[in-house]
């Protein structure tokens, strides 16, 4: 059963969810942003680590607070690792009140009709109870679209949509993450199509099951508004896709009712060489604009 507090914490909160989840070939280009090269680490597991201290970093910074941030995504990886005493997920609740969500896919299929489905994701039971054990939220799981293909938006929704039914049927609220590429020429056509088969199947779900989208920014303001009004909808998400932050800032701010779930766009004025002060500055900094953008809009 998922916790009612918490369910009223995401819907009604102000604030935005933090991306810390990058993993696997997204992480060397992370630690790279952050002032750290390849040639710094030999292994994938001291890849992690340091990244993890990444990650830590920015958790334990007083900028980190719940006055501005309602949630953080975290890779597997760094649900079972610590902060200290506690598990990450745990730290993030019991010490920031800041829920935590997951990321359970492990990445993406080969591009076949304009989009990337989902590769399988072998023992999700087990990653849905460990999910569970470690205090975590909800999950998220990102799909990718390049092209306006009507066959091909529907089959990374209805996917997202059974995967969806799985994990709030294991007592977690699932982020469905239908990516869309901005560089696409035909991202305007696209953002059409998905937001048609994403109210189809909305349509079709039990009254009891609540689900947040992560989408791109669109081209048009407000176009997901039937999104973010659905009562099977708890919060509609923006990605920053690759835009700057203060372009995606922008755009967000022209979006009432959603709020950044960035990535890039958050820490991309972070860097390990940075003394304490500078960073803390930085992170502030950071964390005002986005928060700026997702409660106050126009």
């Amino acid at each position: 059963m998922i916790d009612e507090k918490k369910i009223d914490r995401m819907r009604n909160g102000k604030g935005f969810i933090a991306a810390l989840d990058q993993s696997g070939g997204s992480t060397p280009k992370a630690l790279l942003a952050y002032g750290i090269p390849e040639n710094t680490y030999q292994t994938e597991e001291e890849m992690f680590d340091i990244v993890h201290d990444m990650r830590k970093r920015i958790i334990t910074s007083p900028q980190f607070t719940s006055e501005h941030i309602l949630g953080a995504i975290i890779f597997e990886g760094t649900m079972k690792r610590k902060i200290g005493e506690l598990y990450t997920g745990e730290y993030l609740w019991d010490k920031k009140h800041i829920l935590p969500l997951l990321k359970i896919d492990k990445g993406l299929a080969t591009e076949d009709d304009g989009v990337q489905l989902m590769k399988d994701i072998p023992d999700l039971n087990k990653t849905l109870t460990e999910a569970n054990e470690h205090h975590i939220f909800g999950t998220k799981q990102r799909s990718f679209i390049s092209k306006a293909s009507e066959h091909g938006i529907k089959a990374v929704v209805d996917q997202q949509i059974e995967l969806a039914k799985k994990v709030f049927a294991a007592g977690l609220i699932p982020t469905i993450e239908p990516e869309i590429d901005i560089h696409s020429p035909q991202k305007g056509e696209a953002e059409v199509i998905l937001k048609k088969y994403l109210l189809e199947e909305l349509n079709k779900l039990a009254d009891n099951v609540l689900v947040m989208i992560k989408v791109s920014l669109p081209n048009v303001p407000d176009f997901y508004k039937e999104l973010i009004e659905h009562p099977r909808v708890l919060r509609v998400l923006a990605l920053s896709g690759g835009y700057k932050r203060s372009e995606a800032d922008k755009k967000l701010a022209e979006n009432h009712g959603m709020i950044a779930s960035f990535s890039r766009a958050l820490l991309e004025d972070l860097t390990y060489q940075e003394t304490d002060f500078e960073f803390e500055s930085s992170l502030r900094y950071e964390i005002q604009e986005i928060y700026g953008a997702s409660v106050n809009k126009d």
